[in-house]
């Protein structure tokens, strides 16, 4: 039976959830923490460094282990994409607070803050995969039709820009985490709400497939008999298809820049941008702008997206970002509120096209299914395949950006800056801007290259590509 609008409307609703419990925390723990253990915890580099070593393995190797569980799993809590999210909320909430309570009084290097560095990371990052894969996947599977996935983006993104505003609440409450009992307070609060969202989503959004005993049925049968060959011969069947290569790459230069703009913006703000300019409860109006107005702008694009499609859209926000740079790099970094509108200005657009990312997945998926004849989706194990190439670049990013930092004595400067020695604290903020300009520039121009080739581009125009039962 056809999903009915009020039904289409209740499952987005119920699936939005997640993203609202999800957004509230993610916004955080990207934001803060590369300056929680640099500046207040005083990482060393070293200890920094292979702490993203270690993650970037664990970020690699957890998601197509989850994406093939989930879709293979014989046990409800694997196999049932709710079940995921009911089961997997409360410790995803758990371990969005393990950074901001340091296990000690920490001594600049100490060797346990390292330790507490690797365990937050991947305990946070295991139970992201395990949650967002399974909301992944039902974007996949509620429905087919592109109009349904639009009306899911929408809900989608009215959630996300609620959950965004967490950056801004938490900066005005902690005056940009220098007030840590109030940030730690804030954090908690956060992490309670954002588990009673995703256990809604666990209780009332269902995939059609749950609803489909044959389906249920052949799956089970079929993760039965899968072996480790069988797991490899369905990866390289994702893997192979041109679109999905295409894609990956793009994607993977996009978490690299959505990465090096969430972890660094804080901290270039703070050296580029004088105070007497912007004072701090200004410069937390533009953080939280920079996690919300990505939202507002998906949502006034539901039109373009009917009337054009993604991969327009997506197109030619890399040109944008491109022009922007350029220009922000010929105006030089004198032109402070011109620099500012253009950090949060880049923030926005590369927010913005990540958010619409779903979709081109979700079209690979359904090509999938059509091209294999499968009884059933593998949708977790797309997400989870484009994850294992992608992921890495979230650890690459702070790793090669605090090490040209440093190149520049950012270790020995970052605490007392303004009273620092003017010709290396020049020299520091002229990389930095480099940084902040360069960075866009080159990454647009690679997925212009990658991007332009990929060939899904009709589907806005297209019917459900099979029938929805």
């Amino acid at each position: 039976m056809k999903l009915t609008s009020l039904g289409i409307r209740q499952k987005a609703f119920a699936y939005s959830m997640t993203t609202l419990g999800s957004s509230l925390i993610n916004s955080l723990f990207s934001f803060y923490y590369v300056k929680l253990f640099l500046n207040r915890y005083r990482i060393s580099e070293g200890m920094f460094h292979q702490a993203q070593i270690v993650f970037m393995l664990w970020n690699a190797f957890n998601d197509p282990l989850f994406g093939y569980l989930q879709d293979n799993a014989k046990v409800p809590c694997c196999a049932k994409r709710h079940l995921s999210i009911l089961y997997g909320a409360p410790f995803y909430a758990i371990a969005f607070l393990l950074p901001w309570f340091p296990w000690r009084d920490y001594q600049e290097g100490d060797w346990l803050c390292g330790v507490q560095l690797v365990i937050a990371l991947c305990a946070y990052d295991g139970m992201l995969t395990f949650v967002l894969l399974a909301q992944c996947a039902l974007f996949a599977e509620i429905s087919t039709k592109h109009e349904n996935r639009l009306q899911l983006i929408k809900y989608n993104q009215v959630a996300s820009l609620v959950g965004s505003s967490s950056v801004l609440f938490c900066g005005l409450i902690s005056d940009n985490m220098e007030n840590i009992f109030n940030f730690q307070v804030f954090a908690l609060c956060v992490a309670m709400l954002a588990f009673g969202c995703m256990y809604y989503t666990g209780m009332n959004c269902v995939s059609q497939y749950e609803h489909v005993e044959k389906l249920e049925k052949d799956k089970m049968e079929d993760a039965s008999n899968l072996s480790w060959t069988s797991v490899f011969y369905l990866t390289k069947q994702i893997v192979t298809q041109k679109n999905f290569l295409l894609f990956i790459v793009m994607n993977f230069f996009q978490v690299f820049h959505l990465a090096f703009l969430n972890n660094f913006m804080l901290i270039f703000a703070d050296h580029l941008i004088p105070p007497y300019l912007l004072p701090a409860f200004v410069k937390s109006i533009m953080y939280g702008a920079g996690f919300i107005c990505p939202q507002l702008l998906i949502l006034s694009s539901q039109s373009l997206l009917r009337k054009l499609g993604y991969y327009k859209i997506i197109l030619s926000v890399f040109y944008a970002e491109l022009l922007s740079a350029t220009v922000m790099l010929v105006l030089g970094p004198s032109h402070h509120y011109v620099l500012s509108m253009f950090l949060v200005a880049n923030m926005v657009m590369v927010s913005a096209t990540f958010s619409l990312f779903n979709l081109p997945l979700a079209d690979i998926i359904d090509a999938d299914l059509l091209n294999y004849k499968r009884s059933f989706p593998l949708s977790s194990m797309v997400f989870g395949t484009n994850a294992l190439f992608t992921k890495p670049a979230q650890s690459l990013a702070p790793m090669l950006v605090v090490t040209i930092l440093n190149q520049f004595d950012y270790e020995k400067l970052k605490d007392n800056f303004t009273h620092s020695e003017q010709s290396a604290l020049q020299d520091l903020h002229g990389a930095m801007f480099y940084l902040v300009c360069l960075t866009p520039i080159c990454i647009a121009v690679l997925q212009i290259l990658a991007w332009t080739p990929y060939s899904i581009r009709d589907s806005h125009t297209d019917v459900a590509k099979y029938i929805e039962s």
